[in-house]
């Protein structure tokens, strides 16, 4: 039989993608998850999870047991709600996780002035380098990009490109580029965020060119990471100081851009777009004072901030 540690561990493991993380989630060691994932699987007779070098999958086996684990857990979780009157539904309180800059910048606003309209629900904000790794009993994550097969429901909040910039004067002194595969011996600096590979720029063609059929393939360029950091503002300041080519978010990048600071390259070209997304552990546990804040967080989305 399974307990509520057991449930709470595979919820942790659908949301970090690996035990190690997991267990910082839970804050307990890597062997204590991995001894009880292992007893886990020997008290129903299946495997549940394959580990491999890039984090740890759910058979289809756990991918059932995600899913009523989550389900299960969201249910729990809104027991108190359900029996309380429609008073008390918007007090309690709203645990939130979400990016460091975007977060700062936008989310702790849009807290600020949910705290004021709903003086009733205590909102608590946490800002992290990697949201996914602090999921672990938070009601929302704010994310940026795209997100891997999850349980969590997820909520478009706002659209947000990716640009390929660097400073006028950089690109005065190395004369710019015209097609992205010229990045691979260009000074780039990267991001390291979401364990993904901070060195693999993929590029779309922004429209069909029928005079090059080179142009209209899809591009993965692997750049030499010339600096690399895991903090979006030490990037963005590196290519303001006219140090490399940078990959940068639009809702960072669009004041930059405006005064002039900061010059788009590759504009035939486009990256994979990086909405803005609140996940939420499911519709069962989309409790009163959630739906509110994620209507709340849209309205003061709309129209977008860093597009006029």
């Amino acid at each position: 039989m399974l307990d509520l540690q057991d449930l709470q561990l595979i919820r942790a493991l659908d949301i970090s993608g690996s035990l190690a993380a997991a267990a910082r989630a839970l804050n307990v060691t890597p062997p204590a998850i991995s001894l009880r994932l292992k007893r886990m699987e020997h008290r129903l007779g299946v495997h549940l999870v394959l580990r491999g070098s890039r984090g740890s999958l759910f058979t289809d086996e756990g991918i059932r047991l995600r899913d009523e684990a989550v389900a299960l857990l969201g249910r729990l979780e809104s027991v108190p709600e359900v029996v309380a009157n429609s008073a008390a539904a918007l007090a309690g309180t709203l645990r939130i996780v979400a990016p460091l800059g975007f977060g700062r910048r936008h989310v702790a606003p849009i807290v600020r002035s949910f705290r004021t309209r709903h003086p009733g629900v205590v909102t608590s904000l946490t800002l992290a380098e990697s949201p996914l790794a602090q999921a672990a009993g938070m009601d929302l994550i704010v994310h940026i990009g795209t997100v891997k097969d999850s349980s969590w429901v997820r909520h478009h909040l706002a659209p947000n490109d990716r640009y390929v910039c660097a400073s006028p004067d950089y690109i005065r002194r190395h004369g710019g580029l015209t097609h992205p595969s010229a990045l691979a011996d260009a000074d780039c600096l990267c991001l390291r965020e979401n364990d993904e590979d901070l060195a693999l720029w993929r590029f779309m063609p922004e429209r069909a060119q029928p005079d090059s059929a080179k142009a209209r393939r899809n591009v993965h360029v692997k750049v030499k990471p010339a600096l690399s950091s895991n903090d979006g503002e030490v990037i963005c300041q590196w290519a303001l100081d006219g140090m490399g080519y940078m990959v940068r978010s639009e809702w960072e990048t669009s004041a930059l851009l405006e005064q002039g600071r900061l010059q788009r390259v590759l504009t035939d070209w486009h990256l994979e777009e990086a909405p803005v997304l609140a996940l939420v552990p499911s519709r069962s546990a989309s409790s009163a004072r959630l739906r509110l804040f994620l209507n709340h967080a849209k309205k003061a989305l709309k129209p977008t901030p860093w597009r006029h």
